[in-house]
């Protein structure tokens, strides 16, 4: 289950010697290739939608609402029914669900594989199993719930092209499923880092994201 915020300040601050070496450990063995697989901007007709899981939901909105083509992201839970959609509930780690953010995108501006290599390299570590750091359980998964063919094709393809290339010294265990339905989490979830930058698990966990961010792919930043 998720630490609440005083679990999280005993966590983070104390041990912050272990959890640098554990954000070294994840990072990739050598620079990222560009997806070899992409759908071209144009065949994408207009405003485009991409739904992906990566832990904990706070660093990856953030991530994604500073690129550039990016409209819109939302947090939220996906994999599960509606009934289930609530934080509280998805805690529990039995409803399916996985902390997810929807992304909506100009594909003229940005594509769908532009976005999954942000997703690959800087928004989480996709060998991690049915965890992100501290984080464990099956909500904190890894995951593309791909909308249609395109983009299961492209996810796929880059899943093996970064495998072939031995980006990562361990498995990738992303799961790329058919996206059922995206469910927003509580207001307060949202764009929780801009309104909590101060908060002892964003500091440690999400700030050092967006730094990367803006140091590995300045020219895709809006901010």
């Amino acid at each position: 289950m998720r630490y609440n915020i005083l679990k999280r300040f005993t966590l983070y601050v104390i041990p912050v010697l272990l959890i640098a070496a554990l954000s070294t450990a994840a990072r990739p063995k050598v620079a990222f290739p560009d997806p070899a697989i992409d759908i071209p901007a144009s065949t994408a007709q207009g405003k485009q939608t991409a739904v992906l899981a990566g832990g904990c939901f706070w660093g990856v909105e953030a991530v994604f609402d500073r690129l550039k083509g990016v409209t819109n992201v939302v947090a939220g839970f996906a994999g599960g029914d509606k009934s289930t959609a609530h934080y509280e509930t998805v805690s529990t780690g039995a409803t399916g669900h996985a902390e997810s953010v929807k992304i909506t995108y100009d594909p003229s501006q940005i594509t769908f594989g532009q976005l999954l290599k942000v997703y690959f390299s800087v928004a989480h570590d996709p060998t991690e199993l049915n965890r992100q750091g501290p984080d464990t359980g099956t909500q904190y998964r890894s995951a593309i719930f791909y909308m249609n063919d395109d983009q299961k094709k492209v996810a796929e393809a880059y899943i093996q092209q970064l495998e072939n290339a031995t980006v990562f010294s361990r498995r990738i265990v992303t799961q790329v499923v058919p996206f059922q339905g995206f469910y927003a989490a509580e207001s307060y979830h949202q764009h929780y880092l801009d309104r909590n930058p101060n908060n002892p698990y964003i500091l440690y966990n999400d700030l050092p994201k967006l730094a990367q961010l803006k140091k590995q792919y300045p020219q895709m930043c809006k901010r």
